[in-house]
């Protein structure tokens, strides 16, 4: 007996979007995300990983695109550093788009104009509480950087509830 998981064929555009300034320390954790997915997966034709960085409204064709938006960024929510966020409808426009760091001065302005032209992506949010987002640094917090896998694997986990799933690349 076949005891394997078998997924239903999506379709939709799935874009998984990396936002984040990555020479402020945990501030950049979303595009480090996606730096290592794209390193070690494959994905199905229609999932684009997107490195958002600090662009802001340039994102609106990103958002206009997509049919499901899986934004991985730095959640500052008052937790321990380090714990990780699964946020989705209304609990994002709480937490996530108070503008709460530089790049998303125009993360919110992109998903309400995205509305206004009548495409509102499904949205989840996959975040992780920062430790320093201020420093200047390239390189992630020690706190941050233990749980960089863990996050990423939450990011999988999305996928495969949209029925997209990843392929581990020859030798990863």
């Amino acid at each position: 007996m076949n005891h394997q998981k078998t997924f239903k064929t999506d379709t939709r555009r799935i874009t998984v979007l990396g936002v984040g300034n990555i020479l402020l320390r945990d501030e950049g954790v979303g595009v480090r995300v996606v730096e290592y997915l794209s390193q070690f997966y494959d994905f199905p034709e229609n999932v684009q990983l997107t490195d958002g960085g600090v662009l802001g409204m340039r994102l609106m064709g990103v958002v206009a695109e997509s049919d499901v938006l899986i934004i991985v960024d730095a959640v500052r929510n008052k937790a321990i550093p380090g714990t990780l966020y699964r946020l989705e409808s209304d609990q994002i426009p709480r937490r996530v788009l108070a503008k709460q760091s530089m790049h998303q001065l125009d993360l919110p302005e992109v998903l309400t104009l995205s509305a206004l032209i009548d495409h509102s992506p499904e949205i989840v949010v996959l975040g992780i509480e920062p430790e320093d987002i201020q420093t200047v640094q390239p390189e992630l917090t020690p706190t941050v950087a233990a749980k960089l896998y863990d996050l990423a694997q939450k990011v999988l986990d999305e996928l495969e509830r949209f029925g997209a799933v990843a392929k581990k690349k020859n030798g990863a």
